[in-house]
């Protein structure tokens, strides 16, 4: 892999990871596409999601920083804010799923996980789950009450990113639009949801590469986070603001759109 390779995969992964149309299918897509050759690919993916995450702790350091207090306090026995309370346990509960299944099915993410005709089904499947959001969520009364019931659901949901085509931040949102929040408190809730998954799944594939007996090209490493890093930035602001007057449907058209010119380069290209 280059540098000039590297960078385009931190410039995919950072503005994918949070728009709704799935960072690891679009890196799968982009190492197909570029022809970029990795050993360690599943580990330079996950340094780019660490890269990305930081970008969510700066945007969203005020909640976070919040949360953190609250934590503290409860640790200390001080009173906390019950919403601030229930947003933590929520976000700590709604990690389990993601946990147990992704250290559950982590050898086929490595291998079958892997292939772009997969990414064309997920991408559509997922579109399908973002239209039945859309739909419910006109039909329903909204409330923007989180709860540990919800956020374990939620959590459901994000594990469903574990397969390729799907997306994370999709996957949350539209499970938190089916269960009563608002667009804006759902995508809200993936962001902050994200981080232990995330950070954990980032720092165990970063161990592995660094401890393995493959030389890491720092230069390739830095560049393709920076990028990650920046480019992450962009799209959190991009989709907190889209979000606030705009439904899921473009994304929703992209992914059609995407998954059949995959299948047609796969079949007929």
């Amino acid at each position: 892999m280059s540098i000039f390779e590297a960078l385009i995969l931190g410039v995919v992964q950072g503005l994918t990871e949070f728009l709704p149309i799935s960072s690891s299918g679009h890196l799968i897509l982009a190492r197909s596409l570029f022809s970029i050759e990795s050993a360690d690919a599943l580990a330079f993916d996950a340094v780019l999601q660490l890269a990305s995450i930081v970008a969510v702790l700066l945007y969203f350091f005020p909640d976070i920083w919040q949360l953190t207090q609250t934590a503290l306090r409860k640790l200390s026995r001080l009173p906390v804010n019950q919403r601030d309370e229930t947003l933590l346990y929520a976000i700590l509960i709604g990690t389990i799923p993601a946990v147990i299944l992704g250290l559950s099915l982590e050898s086929l993410m490595e291998t079958i996980f892997r292939s772009p005709l997969l990414v064309a089904g997920v991408l559509v499947l997922g579109s399908i789950l973002f239209m039945y959001a859309e739909w419910k969520y006109v039909h329903a009364p909204r409330t923007n009450e989180m709860t540990l019931k919800k956020g374990l659901i939620i959590g459901f949901f994000q594990s469903l990113a574990l397969i390729p085509g799907m997306s994370r931040s999709g996957a949350s949102i539209a499970g938190g639009m089916l269960f009563g929040l608002s667009r804006v408190e759902a995508t809200r809730f993936s962001f902050l949801l994200a981080l232990p998954v995330i950070t954990g799944a980032g720092l165990k594939k970063f161990l592995e590469m660094i401890t393995s007996d493959q030389a890491v090209v720092w230069g390739m490493v830095l560049v393709g986070a920076l990028a990650a890093f920046v480019s992450g930035l962009i799209a959190i602001h991009f989709m907190i603001s889209f979000i606030k007057r705009h439904t899921l449907w473009p994304f929703i058209w992209y992914r059609i759109i995407l998954a059949s010119f995959v299948l047609f380069v796969f079949f007929f290209g």
